[in-house]
Formats: structure tokens, C-alpha cells, sequence
């Protein structure tokens, strides 16, 4: 009679455990959990700690304004390039980030035929950037495209690609003739386009001139000295006003340009436009 008592008891004894097997089991899952925040938690920091080293790696850019593109030749070189040249500023929704200026000249000599110019200087700067990388490899990237655009403009013919020398860090002049009607006589412009970058600003200038009325076609050779000439001065401008801007802006790779006021800005005035090349129109 006493056997089936003892049994009992062990029995009873066994299911008053069970739920402290499974409290302890609940204390463990609850541990579990408490390890894996614990892990995201420090995945989240470390991630924030990448993105910060990121953000220390990016180069601030050098130049912070551009100058004001109508002044960024001197008042002879001008005078040499577009005599008596109307100039006319390109629109801008920050001209301290994108700039440019066209001047154009038209020297009629009545029966003996005219020469026409035409010039145009763009300046686009960038910032750095911590996702698309520092303001100079953005210039870098974008100074390469504007070459291949202006070696691609439409209707260009005999294009010639060389290095220039002395302006900027790099530089490209690229010179092409291209025909149009006048009056329904053909004329040839003679188109230069150089690019250079100084550090994180590209500069372009175009320039090109055309003989009318039976006049002679301009030399190229000679209008690319212009072109050249024009940009370095435009490069010089770039670093003399990022100087003024900035301390820390030592690049000066040509001298500074004489900032004399420009031609009148009364609009073009000149009856005939050749197109620019595809670099000038965008970046005016």
C-alpha cells in the first residue's frame, strides 16, 4: 500500500521541475537575443566610422569662386583677337560655379571683303564631393570630355588634336574647319577649341574667324596662337581670383592677366554667327 504512494510522489516531484527547465530555457533565448542588438549595434558604428573616414579622405577643393568671365582677358588681347568687339556674359545660375563670356567682331572693309571673329570663355568649377570624389578629379573627368566632345562636333573637317604647353595642368587644343553659306556663298570658319583644367576649375575658349565678302580665310596657325593666349590669360585669372579667395591657392602656372575692363557689353552686333563647337555651347 505504501509502494504506489512513492510513485506518485516521484511523479509529482518530476512535473514541479519541468517548468524550471523551461525558465531557464526562456533566460537563455533572452541572452540570445540581447547578443545579436549587441552585434547589429556595433555593425551600425562601424559603418558610421567608414563613411566618416570616407568623407576625411575627399580633398577639399581648391578654388571657392570663379572670376567674372567677361574680365577675364585683358583689354589688349582683345583688342587683338575681336577689335571693337561686342561682349556678351552667358547665363549663370551661380556664376560662381559656372561662368562665360562671347565676344564678336565683325572689321568690314567694304568691297576688299570683312573679317568676322568670334570668342567665347567658359569656366565650370567643382566642389568635392564625398560620394563622386574631390573637386579636381571631377574637373579631371570633365576636361577629358570636353575634349572628345570637341573633336566630335558635327560637320568638322581636317580636326587636329595637340598638347598645349605652360597652362594649367593639362591642356588640349583641338582645330577643325567647318563650311557655311553667307549670302549663299560658301565660307570656311576655322574653328580652335583649347581645354585646360587648373586643379578642380576647367576652362574652355573658342575661338574661330572666317574671311567674307571674298576675303581670305584667316590663317589656323594663327588663330590658334590667339586661342592659346586667351586661355592662358583666362587660367591666370582663374588662379589670381582663387588666391584672393583662398590663401591656400598656390597654383599659378602663368602670370596674371591685366583685368582691364573689356568692350562694351551691348550684345553682338555682327551680322554673321558661325556655330561654336559642342564644348562651348555646353557650357555657356
Amino acid at each position: 500500500m505504501h509502494r504506489p504512494t512513492k510513485r506518485l510522489t516521484r511523479v509529482l516531484a518530476c512535473a514541479a521541475a519541468v517548468p524550471v527547465v523551461l525558465v531557464v530555457a526562456g533566460c537563455s533565448s533572452d541572452s540570445g537575443s540581447d547578443s545579436g542588438s549587441e552585434k547589429a549595434s556595433k555593425e551600425s558604428k562601424a559603418s558610421a566610422s567608414t563613411a566618416g573616414d570616407a568623407a576625411k579622405k575627399v580633398a577639399p577643393a581648391t578654388y571657392k569662386s570663379l572670376p567674372q568671365a567677361c574680365s577675364a582677358l585683358s583689354k589688349k588681347t582683345l583688342d587683338d583677337l575681336v577689335p571693337k568687339g561686342d561682349s556678351k556674359a552667358g547665363a549663370s545660375d551661380d556664376e560662381s560655379t559656372r561662368a562665360s563670356c562671347s565676344w564678336s567682331s565683325l572689321d568690314n572693309n567694304g568691297v576688299k571683303g570683312s573679317q568676322y571673329r568670334w570668342l567665347n570663355v567658359s569656366m565650370i568649377r567643382f566642389d568635392s564631393d564625398v560620394n563622386r570624389g574631390s573637386g579636381e578629379k571631377l574637373a579631371s573627368e570633365h576636361y577629358a570630355k570636353q575634349v572628345k566632345d570637341a573633336q566630335a562636333t558635327d560637320g568638322a573637317k581636317g580636326v587636329k588634336t595637340s598638347a598645349v604647353s605652360g597652362t594649367g595642368d593639362e591642356a588640349t587644343l583641338v582645330r577643325y574647319d567647318r563650311a557655311y553659306k553667307e549670302k549663299k556663298k560658301d565660307v570656311t570658319s576655322r574653328q580652335q577649341t583649347v581645354v585646360t583644367r587648373v586643379d578642380n576649375v576647367v576652362v574652355t575658349v573658342d575661338f574661330n574667324g572666317s574671311g567674307l565678302a571674298g576675303d581670305k580665310t584667316p590663317d589656323a596657325g594663327d588663330l590658334s596662337k590667339d586661342a592659346e593666349k586667351a586661355a592662358k590669360e583666362a587660367v591666370a585669372a582663374v588662379t589670381e581670383s582663387g588666391k584672393s579667395a583662398s590663401p591656400s591657392a598656390s597654383k599659378s602656372p602663368s602670370k596674371s592677366a591685366d583685368k582691364s575692363k573689356p568692350a562694351d557689353e551691348s550684345g553682338s552686333g555682327a551680322s554673321v554667327k558661325p556655330s561654336a563647337s559642342k564644348s562651348a555651347a555646353k557650357d555657356s
